[in-house]
């Protein structure tokens, strides 16, 4: 699945993934291939990634909204750091 994580500023990270793991209001989840549709508002955290190469990438927002329909996922975020 693609992933594409957007602050108002730039596109920070855009790419494919295995998994990405999101700090929702409720607490964390994790979106793999053939999500079933969700729109959520997210939590300052970290948002960790895992690519097709198995690597995992680790960013910290500070909050914002992450959609995922038909394997993309966007990710808008108010800040984000990698870490």
């Amino acid at each position: 699945m693609k992933i594409e994580i957007i602050t108002p500023d730039k596109s920070i990270y855009s790419g494919e993934v295995r998994s990405v793991r999101v700090p929702g209001r409720k607490g964390s989840f994790q979106v793999l291939k053939d999500h079933a549709p969700i729109i959520s508002t997210l939590e300052a955290g970290p948002v960790i990634i895992a690519d097709d190469q198995g690597n995992e990438l680790r960013f910290e927002i500070t909050g914002g909204v992450v959609e995922v329909k038909k394997n993309m996922v966007i990710l808008l975020a108010d800040s984000v750091t990698q870490s």
